[in-house]
């Protein structure tokens, strides 16, 4: 299913920025050039930028994120527009009150843009297919189905750290089924032209038809699957597949795929290591490599504010030019 419709104007401008999926490469290239633009703005003894003043813009968390609602909420007071925090799990949806109400009310307040984050797949496609003309909608993570912004931002790093894509190797290790950053990641490099995408995971933690899927190849062997790889992303475990049958234990799962000082050995010397966070210590990896050299980790949050803000900006950027 191709959510194009649903993204883009009439000019072919980003409108709604729900998935990676149906986004040509020139549209993602321009969004990274963008971020590239606005990194600089941290740095200046004023951290703003006047394109989206007198703008309002939603944070709809349905779900807790900390980062990822304050990357959020920073991108779009950078950008000078006003924001609203909505703690909905507390308010909205404990008096019964349903989505579209929400969407509508928020709406009569003349909010321009709604960033979602929820449970459930879909939520934010629903939500842009009921929104009115003038709004638009960012997906920050609905379900097991999309976190587009994170693959953005983990593109960004990469670039700047190896130049390009187009010869690169690239490893995601981890809960590659559960995970929509994984998803997300995979479609991004695909459109990017990544040659060589590798996915690392026990059996238990692949989606079935995985390759044929997404275009990439499956390892079952860590030290095989980062073979001279350039980037290592580490996904991060969700701690409720070990109490299922999925997982052993976390001891055990880190003996196996767990990235360590030794393990990064099979990888190319200048190879970074990634992760969307936070960090299970001492499970996805330990923190010889966390807070090592090659570890860009902290790299992704600051890199995060700067894409938030290149998709933010475009969004209601298109809306102005209607």
């Amino acid at each position: 299913m191709t959510h194009l419709h649903t993204q883009l104007d009439a000019q072919g401008r980003l409108r709604h920025f729900l998935t990676i999926e149906g986004l040509s490469r020139k549209l993602l290239i321009e969004l990274l050039d963008q971020a590239e633009g606005f990194l600089g703005v941290a740095q200046q003894a004023v951290k703003k930028v006047p394109l989206c003043r007198g703008k309002v813009v939603a944070n709809l968390f349905f779900e807790t994120s900390t980062r990822t609602r304050t990357t959020f909420e920073l991108a779009a007071k950078r950008l000078s527009a006003d924001v609203l925090n909505l703690n909905i799990s507390t308010s909205a949806t404990a008096k019964g009150e349903s989505l579209l109400d929400t969407l509508r009310n928020l709406e009569a307040m003349h909010v321009d843009m709604f960033v979602v984050r929820h449970a459930e797949s879909g939520t934010a496609h629903f939500m842009a297919a009921h929104a009115a003309p003038h709004v638009s909608i960012i997906n920050a993570g609905d379900g097991r189905h999309a976190h587009p912004t994170q693959a953005l931002l983990d593109m960004f790093t990469i670039r700047r750290h190896k130049g390009g894509f187009d010869h690169l190797r690239v490893a995601i290790v981890g809960d590659i089924l559960h995970s929509r950053v994984a998803r997300s990641q995979m479609l991004a490099l695909k459109t990017l032209r990544v040659p060589d995408i590798r996915v690392i995971a026990p059996r238990t933690l692949l989606p079935a038809k995985v390759e044929e899927a997404f275009g990439v190849s499956a390892y079952y062997d860590l030290a095989e699957g980062i073979r001279d790889v350039d980037v290592i992303i580490m996904l991060r475990l969700q701690r409720e597949r070990m109490s299922s049958a999925l997982l052993p234990s976390e001891h055990e799962y880190f003996q196996l795929f767990g990235l360590t000082e030794e393990r990064m050995k099979a990888a190319k010397p200048d190879a970074i290591v990634m992760h969307p966070g936070p960090i299970n210590r001492g499970v996805e990896m330990d923190s010889a490599v966390a807070d090592g050299r090659r570890s860009v980790i902290l790299e992704q949050v600051t890199n995060g504010i700067a894409v938030r803000m290149a998709v933010m900006a475009m969004c209601l950027g298109s809306q102005g030019s209607k």
